[in-house]
């Protein structure tokens, strides 16, 4: 017969399973590197049972009471003798199973107690901290239990059994899974019939190996139900994921797939939850129809780091079929915790409620608490950093340097780094600040209470060596003089003072006699009536003394001097105070102090202080006095350009009876403050000055005028010009402000110039103003549209951009050379043309000669005929020169005299000198006047040459093309000017000549 093995759910036992039970005392084991202290015991032992001797484990000598142990942890189970080091248990009992770091581990040498404990030298003088482990050892305590009294399953009718020999039906078989675990297998034996019998009650008993062997039963009610051919078959047997921690509900894990030959509803599978815990099914969610394994609640590693279960596939088949896969869920860790800071005791210092005592006269590097940090996260996320905050006499300093420690968990000793003083600080709030590695980073903070402890280590002081005291004549005995204060920096009954009188080095008088101190309170009181007459000053001692041992004291000379009754009134020092203060001082602001004193005593000199309004009440709700310090204050503030001085009165009243008063008078004064900067009043910055071209040199060109309404150095202006003259064309007087020429104006300097002039005062800062100042350049002002616009367009430009002249002469000088090189290029070759035409015709001459009266056709060139009445020119020699060829050729002078430039559209020239000049050159070089043209800034005219008709005789005239740019025109009568071509801030006039020969 065929085996039928059937899954228990939800029946968690340890079979077979054998416990060592080993009695107290226990061995102990030291690990070398860093003394880590092993211990065993068995869980369920009663109290004060022996672990171990921390002190021979460690070899530490004891019994000379030098050295002392502490359990810094562990206390809840563990205790240690201070002196021997012996290690025992508690009154509470240890139970294995219900420890919380030993809830389902069932390896022994996993379940353990952690402790530390600390050696402490001579008055804590140095300690070292050692950890320590008690491994609890399991005993047989607990009962093998089923999930329930009653257990039903299921089986089909009609199986094959095994054995029909046998009587027994069921047989129950323990089978070790992959897991390791132990899984009771149910075997049908015989045949099943459910028409003859539809159920079985068996009963199953489970017992576990300990000793005495612990059990437990139950009944197995087993089901006979119809024939369900085909079980589910999952694809695999073992399904494994990882899962991140904290992962939001309805993330999907992971899909599970069985599948069933069967056909209808004996194929339809649906999944549920096998053998899994509390905590799984109420994390996971599970899709009874897809399979899919999903979030349901949020799941924290440091709760649950693996969660392992099992899922059933089953048919609807009747009885259903099912097959079961296990899910091993690994939880991914996250940086969700943050580092956590527990600050214990260490040693002899007190440590309770987060407060820690310590006695100011411990030594620098003395340990006073033990600091551990941890973090509940894995690998970097739990690496865990610490540091002290804050400006505090205390660091923190590892308490073991271990390469085993865990990274997540470190232990620091916080020690002193400083000498410690009760009176100067007696408490310090030490905040720990942990940060751990994860990304990003979490931190977190603790906090601990130093109370640093008293020493009698200060005396009674008193704040004063010699107190006076001032007391009336007439007085009734036994009346109070004074009471005298000494204070003492400790604390307790260290602080605690006793006074005393004692007679004063100086005077042998003992003053029992006259006056008595009360012990406690340290009030003088006289016993006998004084008269100031007779003596006017007393003079005695007063000694405290604490109550610290050993004692400590101090003293003070106390002088009582008799005073009169009221019969003097107040006076001030001065009858008029005056005083000087800034303008723009802050409202309540002192302004002065007044000296007022009364020759009386006591309540007869005390003083009452107010401000009597002056004239014009110029003083009402501007001014106020305090009473102790006669401090004036104001209430506004002061501009001294709107008033520069204030009179008041001050009246003084003492306490007397009647009162007696006095007044001063009050003078205040309001001094200047570089409060205004320098007002320019001329020009306005869209305002402009022409200057003529042919101004000499310091022309007054225009003058700055600017005010400033404070005073004295305050109001000291001086001028400069910081931008706009990269001519240097113009020069501003620092004190008057005139801005003169200084620099010779060229055809360059034509047009608009901004300069940019910066007014400052003396005062200290200095304060300044920039104003534009614009000058035009030019003869007239012949356009102020066109000169407004360029100033208007100016106030927009940046002041770093300087505008001064013309912008497009460099322009134009280039494009002049570039005519001048043209032009003399076309004469050479019109001159080498010339020579060979000459050379030709010489030769012609001498082999042909001459014959009169016959028309020559061979002459290229013949002079051409003049008048006769016309006289040929001389040159600079006085020498007739002949007429050269082209002496029809004009220059033209395209300038006014002195370099005026021709402002007005279509200005005619005429013989006028005016306004033009132009003349035939019949003598000198045979190439035109062209420097006389260069110096016009104006475009160049155009020069041609045309055939021209003799007046007299038919001679040919040689006609040459010159370029059409920066060249004369030799033809026509009429001279016209072009029109005017302005720059951005320059106007120029362009011409252009023409002359009919």
């Amino acid at each position: 017969m065929r085996k039928m093995r059937t899954l228990f759910r939800s029946v968690h036992c340890c079979c077979c399973c054998f416990l060592l039970l080993l009695p107290p005392p226990l061995w102990v084991s030291l690990a070398a590197a860093k003394q880590l202290l092993k211990y065993r015991l068995a869980e369920e032992g009663p109290a004060d049972i022996r672990i171990g001797n921390v002190a021979s484990d460690l070899g530490i000598v004891t019994g000379s009471g030098e050295v002392t142990f502490s359990l810094e942890s562990g206390s809840d189970y563990l205790k240690i003798d201070n002196m021997t080091g012996e290690l025992s248990t508690t009154e509470r009992r240890i139970d294995r199973e219900k420890l919380p770091q030993c809830q389902m581990i069932f390896d022994e040498n996993e379940c353990f107690l952690d402790f530390e404990v600390s050696v402490i030298g001579p008055s804590q003088s140095w300690v070292d901290l050692f950890e320590g482990r008690v491994i609890i050892l399991d005993i047989n305590d607990n009962t093998p239990t089923f999930p329930s009294p009653v257990l039903t399953l299921t089986v089909e009718e009609n199986r094959p059994a095994e054995a029909a020999a046998r009587s027994s039906v069921f047989e129950l078989q323990v089978a070790d899974t992959l897991d390791g675990e132990k899984q009771p297998q149910l075997i049908v034996k015989g045949a099943l019939d459910r028409e003859q019998r539809d159920s079985y009650e068996l009963s199953l008993r489970v017992r576990d190996g300990g000793d005495p062997a612990r059990s437990s039963q139950a009944i197995l009610r087993v089901l006979i139900t119809d024939v369900n051919d085909n079980s589910p078959r999952f694809e695999k047997s073992v399904y494994e994921a990882d899962l991140a921690e904290n992962s939001s509900p309805g993330t999907p894990i992971l899909q599970l797939r069985a599948t069933d030959l069967d056909v209808g509803v004996n194929g339809q599978i649906e999944y549920v939850f096998g053998a899994a815990t509390e905590s799984v099914r109420r994390l996971l969610r599970l899709d009874e129809t897809s399979g899919w394994l999903s979030v349901l609640h949020r799941i924290d590693r440091e709760e649950v780091n693996q969660l392992r279960f099992t899922v059933m596939a089953r048919d609807r088949g009747q009885p259903p079929k099912t097959d079961k896969a296990t899910v091993v869920l690994n939880i991914r860790d996250e940086n969700d915790n943050v580092p956590t800071i527990d600050i214990r005791k260490i040693g002899r210092i007190p440590l309770r409620d987060g407060v820690a005592s310590v006695a100011e006269d411990v030594l620098v590097d003395t340990p006073i608490a033990l600091v551990q940090v941890s973090d509940r996260d894995q690998g970097e996320n739990g690496v865990v950093t610490c540091t002290v905050v804050g400006d505090v006499p205390f660091q923190l300093k590892p308490a073991s340097e271990g390469e085993g420690e865990p990274q997540n968990k470190r232990k620091y000793f916080l020690h002193t780094s400083a000498p410690l003083d009760y009176e100067a600080v007696r408490d310090y709030n030490v905040v720990i600040v942990a940060v751990d590695s994860g990304s990003p980073s979490l931190s977190s903070n603790n906090s601990l209470l130093v109370r640093v402890g008293d020493t009698n280590d200060n005396p009674p002081m008193f704040s004063q060596a010699v107190l006076e005291v001032s007391f009336p004549e007439n007085n009734l005995p036994g009346e109070r003089v004074a009471t005298v204060v000494a204070t003492d920096a400790d604390s307790g009954k260290n602080a605690e003072i006793t006074y005393s009188l004692e007679a004063s080095p100086l005077s042998s008088e003992a003053p029992g006699s006259i006056f008595s101190i009360d012990p406690d309170s340290g009030d003088v009181s006289v016993q006998a009536v004084l008269d100031r007459e007779q003596r006017d000053t007393y003079e005695f001692q007063v000694t405290a003394r604490d109550k610290g041992v050993p004692s400590l004291q101090g003293s003070t000379t106390v002088v009582v001097r008799v005073s009169d009754r009221n019969d003097n009134e107040p006076r001030f020092m001065q009858d008029v105070f005056t005083f000087y203060v800034k303008e723009n001082l802050q409202p309540n602001s002192p302004v002065g102090m007044v000296t007022v004193m009364d020759f009386d005593k006591g309540r007869n000199a005390e003083l009452s202080l107010s401000i009597q309004p002056g004239d014009h009440d110029q003083a009402a709700g501007i001014f106020s006095i305090e009473n102790d310090t006669g401090t004036i204050f104001s209430t506004v503030s002061f501009d001294r350009e709107q008033q520069t001085s204030y009179t008041f009165k001050v009246k003084a009243v003492d306490g007397g009876e009647p009162p007696r008063s006095a007044t001063a008078t009050v003078s205040l004064f309001v001094m200047d403050e570089n409060d205004n900067a320098p007002t320019v009043t001329f020009p306005s910055n869209s305002s402009y000055t022409v200057l003529p071209p042919s101004s000499n040199m310091r022309t007054v060109v225009a003058t700055v005028v600017a005010t400033d309404a404070d005073t004295g150095l305050n109001a000291d202006l001086n001028y400069s010009i910081v931008g706009g003259n990269p001519f240097k064309l113009f020069e501003i007087d620092p004190a008057s402000g005139v801005v003169s020429l200084v620099g010779k104006l060229a055809p360059k300097h034509y047009g608009l110039h901004r300069l940019v002039v910066q007014v400052n005062d003396s005062g200290q800062p200095p304060q300044s103003t920039t104003a534009l100042l614009h000058v035009f350049v030019n003869e007239s002002l012949s356009n102020a549209t066109v000169v407004e616009s360029q100033v208007a367009r100016s106030l927009h430009t940046p002041l770093a951009q300087d505008i001064a002249g013309d912008p497009s002469y460099e322009l134009s000088k280039q494009r002049l050379s570039i005519v001048i090189g043209v032009v003399a290029g076309i004469m050479t070759v019109i001159l080498l043309i010339l020579v060979v035409v000459m050379a030709r015709y010489c030769r012609s001459k001498g082999k042909h000669g001459y014959e009169a009266g016959k028309k020559d056709h061979e002459d290229f060139f013949t002079p051409q005929q003049h008048d006769k009445a016309k006289k040929p020119k001389k040159d600079k020699k006085g020498k007739k020169g002949k007429q050269p060829l082209y002496s029809s050729i004009v220059t033209v002078e395209a300038s006014k005299p002195n370099g005026q430039r021709y402002d007005s559209v279509n200005e005619k020239l005429s013989d006028s000198p005016g306004i033009g000049r132009y003349r035939s050159v019949n003598g000198g070089p045979g190439s035109p006047d062209l420097a006389r043209h260069y110096k016009s800034s104006s475009p160049l005219p155009t020069v041609q040459l045309h055939p021209q008709s003799p007046t007299a005789g038919k001679k040919h005239q040689a006609v040459q093309d010159l370029p059409p740019a920066n060249t004369f025109v030799g033809a026509g009568d009429n001279i016209s000017i072009g029109s005017d071509h302005c720059s951005e801030y320059s106007c120029q006039a362009s011409s252009k000549y023409s002359k009919q020969v």
